[in-house]
């Protein structure tokens, strides 16, 4: 593979598999993916605002929050990382700050949406959209700020929730021809929309598909994913909805018992953890250094 996290997302667009871009929120989650294998991960908001804030994922995380995470994952893997920007926090202007605020602490792609600011989840009620000349400056804007040309923009629509299909495919054309790079047409409703989406522009350009445990869109089976265009699909909240009810199995037995005897065999501990971490690797590094007598 090339050298740098942007040849490598290139690569691997352009060989045709489809990319599996498990969601992750700090530097643990990020080299667990790495050391599973994963060829590229995904800085999700939602995953984010969950676990660093205990937030929903409704536009309360902050630009230089989502710079400081990027930079954290960035200086402990070398993978891909494709960056929830959401809206770009703000108009055309600070989406040009944005751009540049995350080009240089380390993402790969870059996830615009055309939201109303303050954002929601995708999956949720209640959202709304800007008009489409609006986003279509932003992309233009986030374009113009990319330092690499090789930094990737996916253009999210999250229109079909709120004005119908048509006007999310119209808008995806209309994204694609202001330059984006990869398209995202959020919560398709059916395969059969899937299709449609696929179908309009599978053989043009990248799409991505979001796979969300109790959201609006199939789960698709990968091979159909990939039969019907799609090129990146994004797990962004697997890892924390199985921590989560983990973690309350652990702490009902805390409070319990008083004691995790009974969960050792589910758990690590801490011997594995430096273990996993690399502290042995660490230490000799530092070793390299010492210059005492």
């Amino acid at each position: 593979m090339p050298g740098t996290h942007r040849e490598k997302l290139a690569q691997l667009l352009s060989a045709g598999q489809l990319i599996k871009a498990p969601g992750v929120y700090d530097g643990l989650s990020a080299l667990l993916v790495e050391q599973a294998g994963f060829e590229c991960a995904f800085l999700s908001g939602g995953s984010l605002s969950f676990a660093r804030f205990g937030r929903p994922d409704m536009g309360l995380v902050c630009a230089s929050e989502l710079a400081d995470t990027v930079a954290i994952l960035r200086d402990r893997v070398a993978l891909p990382l494709i960056v929830d920007m959401d809206t770009g926090f703000g108009n055309a202007i600070n989406v040009q700050r944005t751009v540049r605020t995350l080009e240089r602490a380390g993402a790969t792609a870059l996830q615009l949406e055309d939201q109303v600011s303050p954002k929601r989840c995708g999956h949720m009620a209640g959202k709304a959209v800007i008009g489409c000349e609006e986003m279509l400056g932003k992309i233009k804007a986030a374009l113009d700020a990319r330092e690499h040309d090789d930094t990737l923009l996916i253009a999210r629509t999250d229109a079909l929730g709120v004005n119908g299909f048509d006007d999310a495919l119209e808008r995806a054309a209309r994204y694609r021809e202001a330059g984006a790079d990869v398209l995202f047409i959020e919560a398709p409703q059916s395969i059969e929309q899937m299709q449609r989406i696929g179908s309009a522009f599978g053989a043009a350009i990248p799409l991505v598909h979001n796979l969300v445990e109790g959201g609006g869109s199939p789960a698709a089976d990968i091979g159909l994913l990939q039969d019907m265009g799609y090129r990146i699909a994004l797990y962004p909240v697997a890892l924390l909805h199985t921590f989560v009810p983990q973690a309350r199995n652990v702490l009902q037995e805390i409070q319990r018992s008083g004691s995790t005897a009974q969960l050792r065999e589910q758990m690590l501990e801490l011997s594995d953890m430096n273990t996993l971490l690399g502290a042995d690797q660490l230490l000799a590094a530092g070793q390299t250094y010492d210059n005492r007598d």
